[in-house]
């Protein structure tokens, strides 16, 4: 018997899975094609143009790396609504199988999973060049018939400042791509065609919170359903658990991502040197492996003169990016790994009891198993309600 146990051992395989995934992205920084650093499509036009959320600004047909062949792909840039109300512009991909009609396929808005600050971590970009580490689920929905347009959120752009974790902004831009997709002619998807909401981790809590802001935001969408995998609902609790740990870096990029949405933050006044120049590298260079491996175990009071996580400013912001405020009209799919040590299980767990309090039809389900291999462990159950939700069938709750 191994001396590391069967638990030791569970760890080390999933960080192996986690360094084998996001090391093909890594690897393909350096595509053989322009990067997007070169790329003047992501530079949001000055001054904005006039539209309404949704309203596409441009668009390009794309590659989508080792599936091209058998879908039709376009990186998109389309209007939305900032964290703050504010006119943005956001871009992202639409991703239709060939073997469907467009005019009768229904859409998942698959809300992306961390893939880090810098710039070539763009979710599209790395769709398009084959290194998307969620690809397994993506597959999925395409051979089951799905349109599946995934946004970039806020801010990927050659000077990134991308608001990760800002829910308003983040289910802002889940929605408004499903509405850029339906509006675009190239697409010829329906405006009437079902939609569902779907991510894990950081794309959990953005389809959540596209969830939750659409009777409000986009009540003309047909949404029928969401699903949120390993859902950073508090963002309080789940940070508690983040500071000396494996998820150190998923922390510093929370506040990079708050700072950038809300700008009286001012997180540069609460960083010494060393944060400093840690943080502005994390922005320039970091992608998901990075905030991984380098910045594992690292302490947060090695980078601040004083913490701003307790200050009142941004916990009275923090405390607006708290899920569970309003209930989700539609039913939902929740699933998280009991032994998540990156996104705390309680946390999550307290959000579907909240939206069951609330009469929020949850399917609920856990799996005995850490926060990346979830990533993968919840696609079958996922899939399996949204072909329900699209095919009409009653939902079922157990709350």
């Amino acid at each position: 018997m191994s001396i590391l146990g069967g638990t030791g051992l569970r760890k080390i395989f999933s960080l192996s899975l986690a360094v084998a995934a996001l090391a093909t992205a890594v690897a393909a920084h350096v595509p053989a094609t322009a990067g997007p650093a070169e790329d003047a499509f992501f530079t949001p036009p000055d001054p904005l143009p006039a539209g309404a959320p949704g309203d596409v600004v441009r668009v390009r047909a794309s590659e989508a790396g080792a599936i091209t062949s058998t879908v039709r792909a376009w990186q998109v840039m389309y209007h939305s609504t900032s964290a703050l109300g504010q006119p943005n512009v956001v871009t992202g991909m639409i991703l239709i199988p060939r073997s469907v009609d467009p005019a009768t396929a229904p859409i998942v808005s698959f809300a992306s999973g961390t893939y880090g600050p810098a710039f070539r971590c763009t979710p599209s970009e790395m769709e398009r060049i084959g290194a998307s580490y969620e690809q397994p689920a993506i597959n999925d929905m395409l051979r089951a018939g799905y349109a599946v347009v995934m946004t970039d959120y806020e801010g990927y752009h050659p000077d990134p400042k991308t608001t990760y974790i800002t829910g308003r902004s983040e289910g802002h831009a889940v929605i408004d791509i499903v509405r850029a997709a339906q509006r675009m002619p190239e697409t010829g998807l329906s405006r009437d065609a079902k939609v569902v909401f779907r991510g894990y981790s950081q794309g959990g809590g953005a389809s959540l919170w596209a969830a939750q802001l659409q009777p409000g935001y986009a009540p003309e969408l047909n949404l029928v359903g969401a699903v949120g995998g390993g859902v950073p609902a508090d963002l309080v609790q789940v940070s508690l658990q983040l500071d000396g740990k494996l998820g150190f870096g998923f922390l510093a990029y929370s506040l990079i991502g708050l700072d950038n949405a809300y700008p009286e933050l001012d997180l540069e006044n609460y960083l010494n040197e060393t944060g400093r120049t840690e943080f502005a590298r994390m922005r320039r260079e970091a992608c998901t492996l990075e905030l991984l491996l380098d910045y594992r175990g690292k302490r947060l009071s090695e980078y601040t003169t004083s913490s701003p996580v307790l200050t009142p400013p941004w916990l009275a912001r923090v405390q607006e990016n708290k899920l569970g405020g309003t209930a989700v009209r539609v039913p939902v799919h929740q699933y998280h790994g009991t032994r998540d040590d990156v996104v705390d299980f309680a946390q999550h767990k307290a959000l579907r009891d909240t939206y069951c309090k609330a009469g929020v039809a949850v399917d609920w389900k856990t799996y005995d198993t850490d926060h990346i291999t979830g990533v993968y462990l919840g696609n079958a159950g996922a899939a399996a309600f949204i072909a329900d939700r699209f095919a009409g069938r009653p939902a079922t709750s157990n709350c």
